[in-house]
């Protein structure tokens, strides 16, 4: 959500994409993954986001639109155990409302995020400019990204309670963020919002925000962040880029808590923003798609993809990982996409003698193992669920 009458300082990033591009090369695996952006899931969520309605606090509507993206993360093969509801109230109100989280945990850098949000409740109508066009976005880049292992894990979030006053991220910064032990660490929070462009006009541009602000500490890491994404651009869609700032949105929530931002926002902007006719018919729906492009290839690029796994052995073991490895004294197991709500580990020396089992039952996303009796050495873990076995080789130091 901006203001139509905001005064840009703009630089278009033609010069600038010249010199970027010497430092960030085009990555061929990056852009398979990108051209697989399917305009006719871009088109087909678009309309079912919009026969949802106005997505207001304590209406029916929103809380469809939360099942309907909760079922589409579902679709795509993410589990329920990887998906968490964190529910609020506005300050005054006794409504209940929702953020949803998706996480995928990395395979090197497991307890390091980055995040990709936007908001997905409306005001005047059913928003699906504002934020639908963001919504979408993110939908086609978990949707590809769900079986690509990453080193950095990735936060996908759909944020409440934007359009009243950035309280749904708010509430998440301050409760899960700030209320997490040690505090979350965010490599970069990249927020989607307002990326419909323009019937009827060329919409060839995007904008791309960085960090203005005060506090002013992570202004600089915002601006090399947001020179990438507009690298990125560049290499992974047929987009031209321009540079602007960044307010108003749900990546404040996360500046005003020091944590590095970056985003995305229609050149050409809606003059049907919060009113009834913010509708598919005012849209350029090719643009979403062009939009999603990108927003894949730098979230591949932001979270790195991981060229040492090999993607049919990550799937075949159900994205089950464990870390951090070598370890001293703890091993974490993250369960994956692994269905089974129970699952045993067994470990093995280096003779194959058993040194330790334990059952997990109802097993959270992650579990962990204390390992300070181990000696030091290498040892086999075995992960069994419903009749599969993963295993994996653990140093232990």
């Amino acid at each position: 959500m901006k203001s139509i009458f905001s005064v840009f300082f703009i630089v278009f990033s033609t010069l600038l994409f010249s010199n970027l591009a010497l430092s960030q090369t085009f990555n061929a695996t990056y852009a398979s993954i990108a051209n697989q952006c399917s305009s006719t899931n871009i088109l087909n969520n678009l309309t079912e986001y919009e026969a949802l309605g106005l997505k207001r606090r304590g209406t029916q509507e929103l809380e469809n639109t939360f099942i309907w993206l909760k079922n589409k993360y579902l679709s795509y093969g993410y589990t329920i155990s990887q998906i968490q509801e964190d529910a609020y109230t506005y300050p005054g109100s006794p409504a209940i409302c929702k953020n949803l989280i998706v996480t995928k945990v990395g395979t090197v850098y497991p307890n390091t995020f980055v995040i990709i949000d936007g908001h997905y409740d409306s005001i005047g109508g059913s928003g699906t400019n504002d934020n639908g066009s963001g919504v979408v976005s993110i939908l086609e880049v978990a949707r590809l990204l769900q079986n690509v292992p990453t080193k950095y894990s990735i936060k996908f979030i759909n944020f409440s309670g934007e359009e009243d006053g950035l309280y749904g991220s708010q509430h998440y910064v301050s409760t899960i963020v700030n209320g997490t032990t040690p505090k979350m660490d965010i490599r970069l929070l990249f927020n989607i919002d307002e990326v419909g462009g323009v019937a009827g006009v060329i919409n060839n541009s995007i904008t791309c925000e960085r960090d203005t602000s005060t506090p002013t500490s992570n202004n600089a890491a915002s601006n090399v962040f947001t020179n990438e994404l507009i690298a990125c651009v560049g290499l992974y869609s047929p987009l031209n880029t321009v540079l602007s700032y960044a307010y108003a949105s749900d990546y404040m929530s996360f500046q005003s808590n020091n944590e590095v931002i970056t985003g995305f926002f229609e050149t050409n902007e809606t003059t049907h923003r919060h009113t009834p006719t913010d509708l598919l018919i005012n849209m350029d729906p090719p643009y979403v798609h062009n939009v999603a492009k990108a927003a894949i290839g730098a979230m591949l690029h932001f979270s790195i993809l991981d060229t040492a796994l090999n993607v049919e052995n990550y799937e075949s073991e159900f994205q089950v990982s464990f870390f951090p490895n070598p370890t001293k004294s703890i091993i974490n197991i993250n369960k994956g996409t692994l269905l089974a709500q129970d699952y045993s580990i067994e470990v093995f020396d280096l003779h194959g003698k058993q040194v330790f089992s334990k059952t997990f039952q109802k097993a959270k996303q992650l579990e962990q193992i204390n390992l300070t009796n181990f000696k030091s050495g290498m040892y086999l873990f075995v992960l069994e669920a419903n009749g599969k076995r993963i295993t994996k080789k653990i140093v232990v130091n």
